[in-house]
């Protein structure tokens, strides 16, 4: 494994200004009343998880029985561009730790390529992974397309037919396990396929669920509807189901207004969990319309899920981190941000990160980190 630390390409612009239980998450959480983003600690220079010749992506963290900590995470490989070569080679992996900050080290290939003919037979993305009844349920993106594999060293354009292909064919699945350790069952159809004249008409991908306290599931997803042979710009939307499996009902496309009343902007990226009283989530603002810093993290809650409302505290995460040696940095990306909690206290913010001046064009690196919360 590569750590931060060590390597050359992990150089970084500086910053001057700067269970059910393990699923359902506890209002009794500190986060209730302290911002996350003041409680962000120092990430480990030499933590989380990187491999040498493939760019990482996608962190999801659970505890297992054992005390194990497992990160089911994307990789792709470093001989092909970061993006889009994920649309067509991206595969979910699980890498291991002792502990929460890692590092950690990888396993074993989790959803790999299994052919053209299925819904998610040329690559798997954006897991996301929780624990439901007696087993665990791995939400996914999967592609497909039916043409030529990819090869070492190709350039890859967003003009590409297989990038086009794979881009539409985005959808939201899920594997099921008796462990985390495998083995996985995939379906051979996505949970959320699209449907004409809505919201979700082009694809369906980074899912998010949680569970509720019957055992029911509640999943916010990223939508895009064609708009004549394009797509939109990115939508979120709310789906339910009684059993982790499906049937999933799409409830509608969530909003977001500010305090003030505001409404716009644009999010991807959700991660939500349930209080006591609320749903809360974190997610991705494309512009910085919501909090004022282009890629940063939002914050909401709602009532009922489909209305939301960011708060005073409405910037949950920044991509300017301070690292292990002291030194504070603003990187390219700090993206699919999640939390993990553990018996009802969210202890770390988990998140995908490149180096570079920003734009996945001019990434020398990726990896994913686990930072530490205070309490």
């Amino acid at each position: 494994m590569t750590t931060i630390a060590t390597t050359p390409a992990y150089e970084f612009r500086r910053e001057n200004d700067i269970s059910p239980r393990d699923n359902k998450y506890s209002s009794r959480d500190h986060a209730a009343s302290t911002p996350l983003l003041s409680r962000i600690l120092h990430a480990r220079l030499d933590g989380g998880f990187a491999m040498n010749d493939y760019w990482i992506w996608c962190p999801s963290v659970i505890r297992a029985p054992d005390g194990t900590f497992c990160m089911f995470a994307s990789r792709w490989p470093k001989s092909n561009p970061f993006h889009p070569a994920w649309l067509l080679n991206s595969e979910v992996v699980l890498a291991t730790s002792a502990v929460a900050e890692g590092p950690y080290e990888f396993q074993h290939v989790v959803l790999p390529a299994r052919g053209a003919e299925y819904w998610d037979g040329r690559a798997t993305h954006n897991p996301r992974i929780i624990k439901w009844r007696d087993q665990y349920a791995l939400f996914y993106t999967g592609m497909s397309h039916p043409l030529q594999d990819v090869q070492p060293q190709e350039i890859l354009t967003l003009d590409d037919p297989r990038v086009i292909v794979s881009r539409a064919s985005k959808r939201v699945g899920v594997a099921l396990a008796p462990s985390l350790y495998g083995p996985w069952r995939r379906m051979d159809s996505p949970i959320l396929p699209t449907q004409p004249r809505t919201f979700y008409s082009f694809l369906t991908s980074n899912a998010s669920p949680c569970l509720e306290s019957d055992g029911s599931v509640f999943l916010v997803f990223k939508g895009r509807r064609y708009e004549r042979h394009i797509h939109s710009p990115m939508l979120l939307g709310v789906a339910r189901a009684n059993d982790i499996a499906g049937p999933y009902k799409i409830t509608g496309p969530l909003s977001i207004k500010t305090e003030s009343g505001g409404l716009g902007g644009e999010v991807e990226d959700p991660f939500v969990w349930r209080t006591e009283g609320s749903y809360e989530m974190i997610a991705k603002d494309m512009t910085g319309w919501y909090c004022g810093e282009h890629h940063a993290g939002i914050h909401a809650t709602s009532a009922d899920g489909l209305a939301w409302t960011l708060g005073l505290d409405k910037k949950a995460y920044s991509r300017t981190l301070r690292w292990s040696d002291g030194q504070t940095r603003t990187m390219g990306s700090v993206e699919r941000a999640s939390l993990l909690f553990e018996k009802g206290r969210a202890t770390h913010f988990v998140a995908a990160i490149a180096n570079g001046p920003g734009d996945f064009a001019q990434a020398g690196n990726t990896w994913n980190s686990v930072i530490p919360l205070s309490n």
